[in-house]
């Protein structure tokens, strides 16, 4: 009994200190880094780390420890994963995950256990509008942007008939509902693929024989590589302009198909071109770091990790403090690559979107150049049904 009332005694004082700030961060990075959406997840990856890598290894001055998981592309796969990190090795913060249908999937546990969760991706309209959540911030964009900026494009182009074509997921179905939210011509066919797809020939068919004079396609990682391929291939560029999001037509896509993107137009919150000195700098040291130019991915995956940095630094490393940190991520306090950077009252961000065009640089590289701005300060359909001030 003295023995049991020593120990209570202990924990009683042990409750009574005061908070004091943690000696180390712990981020759980749960990302897809096997299968065709591997490129996405590593890039995502990489441009954190980089991140890491210019604060020191530290995140507010605190030693940083990053818990790698790979979700397979699986959601519940990610909600075993998701589960650990938070349980067993008690991440401080979450990030990482590329496709939305997982992201819905993870969200609940992790919000029900008050861990901040640093979206450098998935950008689902769940939780930008009646689901949204004070523990979700999205650092990239809400699903809809990208494809509402192209449906601009398409439109001020004067193309008047239009095949849709995406993977048949929360974040395909938010990109045809972005694209026809901006597009005013007809569209002539809406085509939906099993998400992970490689072979399109029935779609291409299909699309040839509606006979638009522009196609827009959603098809992230390996499935956006093989469609082009086989696009390519089968004439279809010839009498079909080909316009995509910045991630059907990006980096990772490019290295794989080379020449045939040239001319191809897209959209991104993000370019390696932007000038200014977060984004200069960035873009330098991936290449040196990783021997590659970094994707949008990259940049979002860096500049999550930023955000990160700046709340732990504004807490004083207090992360405990819940409500501290969720206001410390709300302000937003670092250089992101994309210049400044605001969040919406839903916590997705208010930002820039750029018209690129696949060309060969000064080097002779195939990349994206930007051509210029499609939309100024641009917000989500969503945030008016969020209820978050």
């Amino acid at each position: 009994m003295m023995k049991n009332t020593v120990l209570s005694a202990a924990v009683l004082i042990a409750l009574a200190q005061p908070a004091f700030a943690a000696d180390k961060i712990k981020i759980g990075m749960l990302s897809t880094l096997s299968g065709p959406g591997a490129g996405l997840g590593v890039d995502i990856r990489d441009g954190f780390n980089l991140a890491l890598k210019h604060q020191g290894g530290k995140f507010g001055g605190l030693a940083a420890e990053v818990v790698t998981a790979d979700d397979q592309q699986n959601p519940d796969v990610a909600k075993q994963s998701a589960e650990r990190l938070l349980k067993r090795d008690k991440v401080d913060f979450m990030t990482g995950i590329v496709f939305s249908n997982v992201m819905l999937a993870v969200g609940p546990s992790v919000f029900e256990s008050q861990t901040p969760y640093i979206s450098a991706n998935a950008g689902p309209s769940q939780y930008a509008g009646e689901q949204c959540n004070p523990y979700f911030f999205n650092i990239a964009w809400q699903n809809d942007n990208l494809h509402e900026a192209v449906g601009k494009t398409v439109t001020d182009k004067g193309f008047k008939k239009v095949v849709v074509l995406a993977p048949n997921y929360p974040a395909g179905k938010d990109a045809i509902t972005g694209f026809k939210r901006f597009y005013k011509g007809a569209v002539a066919d809406e085509i939906y693929t099993k998400l992970g797809q490689l072979d399109y020939s029935a779609e291409l068919a299909q699309a040839r024989a509606a006979k638009p004079d522009a196609m827009y396609i959603f098809l992230p990682g390996g499935m956006g590589i093989n469609f082009i391929k086989q696009f390519v291939g089968a004439g279809l560029s010839k009498d079909i302009t080909l316009f995509g999001p910045g991630f059907s037509a990006d980096e990772d896509v490019i290295r794989a198909v080379g020449e045939p993107m040239l001319g191809m137009f897209n959209s991104s919150q993000w370019a390696h071109d932007l000038d200014n000195a977060a984004n200069k700098r960035f873009v330098a040291d991936f290449q040196k770091e990783y021997g590659r130019l970094p994707s949008l991915y990259a940049s979002q995956g860096y500049d999550a990790a930023l955000l990160i940095d700046a709340a732990v630094r504004e807490v004083k490393g207090k992360v405990e403090n819940k409500e501290a940190v969720l206001k410390a991520l709300k302000a937003a306090k670092f250089a992101s690559v994309r210049g400044p950077f605001k969040f919406n009252n839903n916590q997705y961000p208010v930002q820039d979107y750029y018209l690129r065009v696949i060309t060969k640089d000064g080097q002779g590289r195939v990349t994206n150049k930007t051509l210029g701005k499609i939309f100024t300060n641009h917000a989500d359909a969503y945030a008016a049904s969020c209820k978050m001030k």
